[in-house]
C-alpha cells in the first residue's frame, strides 16, 4: 500500500476574513473557521489516520487539534509546514498591495517564481522547507496515512514539487480554507494526486 498523505489547510482566519495577506503572522481563527475544521473533522472520522502534523501557527494549529479530537490522536508541530513569508505585505489587502506594489503583484500572480518581494522567502524556499519535512514524515510513516495541516501558499508549492511539476503552475492550483488533498506515495517513490481541494464536508454548511 501507498504512503497516504492527507493534506490540509487551516480553517478561516480573521485575516482571510479582511481579505488581508497573513504570511508567517500568526492569525486567529474565525467562529467560521472554526465550524469549518469541526466539519472536516467529521468527514475524517472513517479514515485511518495514523499521525497528525501541523504548522506551528495557531490558525493551523487549532484546525489540526480540532480534528486530532475527533479522531483521538495528538498533533505534532513541524515549523516547515508554516506559511510562507510575505515580507511587506503582510497585514495589508490585496487592493493595498495592488495599489502599492502593482508591478511585483502582478509579477506574483503570473509567474510568482521570479517575484521577489521585500523582506519575504522565494517560493522555492518555501517549496524546498516544505518538501523537506514532509519526505522526512514519508521516512517516518512508510505505508501509513499521515495528516498534514499547512497553509495556502505552502500547499501549492508542496503538491507540485511531490508530482514533480514546476512552480509556474503554481496561479493555476487554488485552495480554499479547509480544502482536503490526497496525495499518494508509492513504494517506488511516484507520487500520485488523488483529490484536490475538496470542500464537500462544507456543502451542508452552504446550503
Amino acid at each position: 500500500m501507498p504512503t497516504r498523505l492527507y493534506i490540509v489547510r487551516h480553517g478561516e482566519s480573521t485575516w482571510n476574513a479582511l481579505n488581508k495577506i497573513q504570511g508567517s503572522s500568526d492569525i486567529e481563527l474565525t467562529e467560521m473557521g472554526l465550524m469549518q475544521a469541526r466539519m472536516l473533522s467529521k468527514r475524517l472520522r472513517t479514515e485511518k489516520i495514523d499521525a497528525i502534523y501541523s504548522s506551528d501557527l495557531k490558525r493551523a494549529y487549532l484546525t489540526a487539534s480540532i480534528i486530532a479530537n475527533e479522531l483521538n490522536l495528538d498533533v505534532k508541530k513541524l515549523p516547515e509546514l508554516r506559511e510562507i513569508a510575505f515580507g511587506v505585505w503582510e497585514g495589508l489587502t490585496v487592493n493595498e498591495i495592488q495599489n502599492l506594489y502593482k508591478d511585483i503583484y502582478d509579477l506574483w500572480r503570473t509567474n510568482p517564481v521570479k517575484a521577489i518581494i521585500e523582506g519575504a522567502e522565494t517560493l522555492k524556499d518555501v517549496q524546498n522547507r516544505i518538501l523537506n519535512g514532509t519526505y522526512k514524515l514519508i521516512e517516518k510513516y512508510k505505508n501509513k496515512n499521515i495528516l498534514i495541516v499547512s497553509h495556502g501558499t505552502s500547499i501549492k508549492s508542496l503538491i507540485l514539487g511531490l508530482l514533480g511539476l514546476d512552480l509556474s503552475y503554481y496561479p493555476k492550483i487554488r485552495q480554499d480554507n479547509t480544502a482536503l488533498n490526497i496525495v499518494d506515495i508509492k513504494d517506488d517513490g511516484n507520487a500520485v494526486l488523488v483529490l484536490l481541494n475538496d470542500t464537500c464536508h462544507l456543502r451542508s454548511e452552504n446550503n
